[in-house]
């Protein structure tokens, strides 16, 4: 039976409008971004009277962004393959296998999911500040220590929804591993993984996110050599101005590698995320 005539309309004007209100902020910094400062500092206009590309150099040398990038490149794609690993494992743990506090650590990981960031980071900013004093291990102001705090935020939603995942791969392909010849750890390589990759995937790219477009902790736990691009875009802010276009310039180049990335990888996250949420 066909959709009436005013629902497809509806759905059109709907779907029109939605787009609009997704692509106004992306037209608006593009065109900031393409406009000479006295043009984004003064009335702004919706069609720019004169265009230049300067911005996107001056970007570079306002602010060491090179370096808050390769920061975050590092912190990000490190506390993304510590957070899959370790998942990987913890959910295979849990999903194959029955052993005493199972059920309290299953709960425990996902009531962590309940409390906002920011009640941590006093917790975690004394912890740093201590064990560097008793041990000279520097975690506070450190990369190591930016990725221990951003584990502890994408760690427990990883374990959780890999858990979800494995529960749905058959036992039957465990056991015929097991037939073959394989032990724990050759049916979990060879078997479970190959089989959960849209679900691996998907959580490495909300791990990854998680970390890349971090501000709250960023600013409090790192320094000058260890800043990362979201607390790095204040150094376009001075006393005097603040360099808009290069702002909106900056803003599009360090969201470049997340969008590239969700295009890439878009049709293994919906089907991790849909697979998770399912079971």
């Amino acid at each position: 039976m066909a959709a009436p005539r005013s629902f497809l309309w509806s759905r059109r004007i709907f779907l029109t409008l939605l787009t609009a209100f997704v692509l106004l902020p992306v037209y608006v910094m593009v065109s900031s971004s393409l406009k000479p400062l006295e043009d984004v500092s003064g009335k702004f206009q919706w069609i720019p009277s004169g265009l230049t590309i300067q911005p996107y150099f001056d970007i570079w040398e306002t602010v060491p962004l090179a370096d808050y990038f390769a920061n975050s490149l590092i912190v990000a794609g490190a506390a993304t393959v510590c957070s899959v690993v370790i998942a990987v494992f913890a959910a295979y743990a849990v999903s194959r296998y029955n052993f005493r506090g199972k059920r309290v650590f299953t709960v425990t990981v996902l009531s962590t999911q309940m409390f906002p960031g920011i009640l941590f980071l006093l917790p975690l900013f004394l912890i740093y500040v201590n064990i560097g004093n008793a041990t000279g291990i520097a975690l506070f102001g450190s990369r190591v220590g930016l990725i221990i705090t951003y584990l502890t935020f994408s760690l427990p939603f990883s374990i959780w929804m890999l858990i979800g995942y494995f529960d749905s791969v058959p036992r039957e392909l465990d056991e015929a591993a097991k037939v073959d010849g394989c032990g724990p750890l050759g049916a979990l390589f060879r078997v479970i993984i190959p089989a959960a990759i849209p679900g691996i995937v998907a959580v490495a790219v909300y791990a990854f996110m998680t970390a890349w477009g971090e501000v709250l902790f960023a600013s409090v736990m790192t320094n000058d050599t260890t800043r990362t691009l979201a607390v790095g875009l204040q150094g376009y802010s001075t006393q005097n101005d603040v360099y808009w276009n290069q702002v909106m310039a900056a803003s599009l180049v360090v969201s470049l590698p997340v969008v590239a990335g969700f295009l890439l990888l878009q049709r293994y996250l919906v089907a991790g995320l849909t697979a998770g949420a399912v079971k």
